[in-house]
């Protein structure tokens, strides 16, 4: 029996990663740090192990690693703003810890879980490649996360024996979703159903259903010849429009009132810019980033070429059924 550990596994994706693996009949090490949330993955018959990954030393790293197969590395610190600091120790160091621990273990597979967000350049861009790469990178949380792909890259060159895969997946959304469409339901709610976005929302974007990533997990796991050190971009391959995203969820399934209000840009700009400097000011986090707005603002959709020949995938998800089962989610859990 194969036997996966699941890092960050009391978030949204690394739920559904231990639920899939469970229903494969893998054995599932799952390790996070809500422990509340680690109770329900312990019933579900994962093993459950909380550790905060940027304090854990070598010898509970190793004790994780015990009779592993293969690493599924979801835990990061995603978020618009932040200290450095911070973003250093969970997205940078906890990964070198955890690939070296990895290595120097029976693991075969380490899958790292990365994100598009290294791509953006407050442009428009259209079927970005991997190997694209902005001028500098737009926050903390991308410059830290694409230092940890270079500890994926070292890991790949010492532990030969260790086969690594970085994926990419773009705007996660799904069951356990902890930030995107909660927020929305939330933000709704609030402001009576009005909902202000610049362009009205009518930017080109892509999606991925969170059952389309952890399918693209497993591709990744299970592939018999896959070259070590690759990445892979992830998404449902259908670029939707946010607004029509919107009103198909909230507005179609859920039935809720929603009136999207187009604001300019440069107005919620320079706004975003002020939000950013109060929160430095102040150490508390701004409503409003300037890469947050931008990411709701520019078209960017990811060139799916590679994670089609190379890694096999084609989502098994269409987007209009992981939105109708994202609603349905919001639905039994109060959003609705």
């Amino acid at each position: 029996m194969t036997r996966v550990l699941v890092t960050g596994a009391t978030g949204g994706l690394g739920r559904n990663a231990v639920a899939y693996l469970l229903g494969r009949g893998c054995a599932v090490r799952a390790t996070g740090r809500n422990r509340q949330a680690g109770v329900e993955l312990a019933d579900q018959g994962a093993e459950f192990i909380p550790l905060d990954l940027a304090t854990a030393d070598e010898g509970q790293l190793a004790s994780l690693l015990e009779g592993v197969d293969a690493v599924w590395h979801c835990a990061a610190l995603s978020a618009p703003w932040g200290r450095e600091v911070d973003f250093l120790a969970a997205n940078v160091h906890a990964t070198d810890k955890l690939l070296k621990a990895a290595g120097q273990s029976r693991a075969n597979r380490f899958i790292h879980i990365s994100t598009p967000a290294l791509y953006f350049d407050f442009r428009h861009r259209y079927s970005v490649p991997e190997a694209f790469r902005p001028r500098r990178f737009v926050n903390a949380y991308a410059r830290t996360k694409a230092l940890a792909e270079d500890k994926v890259l070292q890991a790949t060159r010492a532990y030969l024996a260790l086969r690594t895969t970085i994926l990419r997946p773009r705007a996660i959304f799904g069951e356990h979703d902890q930030v995107l469409m909660p927020r929305l339901a939330r933000m709704l709610s609030q402001r009576g159903g009005r909902l202000p976005l610049p362009r009205g929302g009518v930017v080109t974007l892509d999606l991925t259903y969170v059952g389309n990533v952890v399918h693209a997990m497993w591709l990744a796991t299970a592939h018999p010849s896959l070259a070590s050190g690759q990445a892979f971009n992830i998404t449902n391959q259908q670029p939707a429009v946010l607004r029509d995203v919107l009103t198909r969820v909230f507005a179609q399934e859920l039935g809720r009132p929603l009136r999207i209000v187009s604001l300019p840009y440069p107005l919620l700009s320079a706004v975003s810019r002020l939000a950013q400097l109060w929160a430095a000011l102040t150490g508390k986090e701004p409503a409003l980033t300037p890469y947050s707005l931008g990411a709701i603002h520019f078209d960017m959709t990811l060139d799916n070429t590679r994670a089609r020949d190379v890694l096999g995938y084609l989502p098994p998800y269409s987007l209009d059924e992981g939105l109708a089962r994202t609603a349905r989610w919001l639905r039994e859990h109060g959003h609705g």
